[in-house]
Formats: C-alpha cells, structure tokens, sequence
C-alpha cells in the first residue's frame, strides 16, 4: 500500500481532492467548486500519463466550468443571489442529449484518427457526459446526479481497465456520492 501512494501520489491527491469537491457540492456547499479546480487539475496530469487525453482534455475544461458554477451558485439566481436547486427543462435537457451525442462522434474520431488514445470512442461519451453533468450541476439542475451516477459506472471498468486502480476505486465511491446528492438536493427543493 504505501509503494502505490509512493508511485502515484498525483492519482491519490486527485482521488482526496475529488471526494472533497463531490461532497461539498452533496452539500450545496462552494467551495466544492474550488476543490473541483484543484482535482482537475491534478487529474489532467494523471490522465495525460494514461493516454486518455479526453478525460485529460476534460479536466482543463472542468477548471473552466467550476469558475463558472462557482459564480452561478453565488450569484446565478434571481436578482444575482444564490442559485436554488430546479429541474431541467425538457427542451435544455434535449439539447444536452444531442451536444452528447455530436460531441462524441466528433472527438472519437478525431481521437482514433490522430493520436493513440486507448479507448477514443468511450472515453470521448464519457467525456461528454462528464460535460453534460457538470454544466447542469452548475446550473443546480438535481438531474446532474443521475448523469453522473450513469457515467461514474461506465468510468470505473475503463479506469480500472487502464491501471488506475485507486481512481476507479474513487469513481464506485463517486456513484454512491450521487445518491446523496439527489436525496440532499430533493429536501432543499422541497423546502424553498
């Protein structure tokens, strides 16, 4: 045990800092998304290591939409005060569907075509889930959750597929986390 956190410390300060980010974020808390800027960045490194370049990809994208859930949950309601849990309308919830689907055939084959990313087409769905998920989670869209439930089972086979072992460790704990999210988040759309 103590020579895999020797040889991979960036992959366990990624898993630390993950957890913190999703449990915060269960809580409504914002400085999950602080945490989430500090993972993805650690990750980017790590996923970069495993040749999974849109998962690394992903992470410098994920840096940018924390600043940006950051802000929508402070500022993102009505009248610039803090953003309330909601549901998502069916036509934004259509046009997610779609970006998933354009997203990943684009980028899985620009993946297969011109570099030797491992798994192109599964990595980039998953990428455009995780994008999916994230966006709505800034927004506060209690839907997030199941999209990240869905995605974190497919992330667990593929990191553990990799070699990633404490990272697909993360990604069963990070279907569980989920779960809290949406019983949390249902009592505080409950209440207001």
């Amino acid at each position: 045990m103590i020579e895999y956190l020797q040889q991979n410390w960036i992959e366990v300060a990624g898993i630390i800092t993950s957890v913190l980010c999703v449990w915060l974020n269960t809580q409504q808390n914002v400085w999950g998304w602080f945490w989430a800027i500090v993972a993805s960045g650690v990750y980017a490194v790590t996923f970069f290591q495993s040749k999974l370049y849109s998962d690394m990809e992903l992470q410098l994208v994920f840096i940018v939409l924390s600043i940006y859930g950051w802000y929508e949950w402070k500022f993102g309601g009505k009248q610039k005060t803090t953003l309330s849990v909601s549901k998502i309308s069916k036509q934004m919830a259509l046009f997610c569907f779609a970006f998933l689907g354009i997203f990943t055939l684009a980028s899985g084959y620009f993946h297969s075509k011109n570099t030797d990313a491992s798994i192109p087409y599964m990595d980039s769905f998953l990428t455009a889930m995780s994008l999916v998920a994230t966006w709505m989670a800034a927004r506060k869209y209690i839907e997030n959750w199941s999209v990240w439930i869905v995605a974190n089972i497919f992330y667990v086979g593929v990191y553990f597929s990799r070699g990633l072992y404490g990272t697909s460790i993360l990604y069963f704990i990070l279907i569980l986390l989920p779960i809290k999210g949406i019983i949390d988040w249902r009592k505080s759309m409950q209440v207001s």
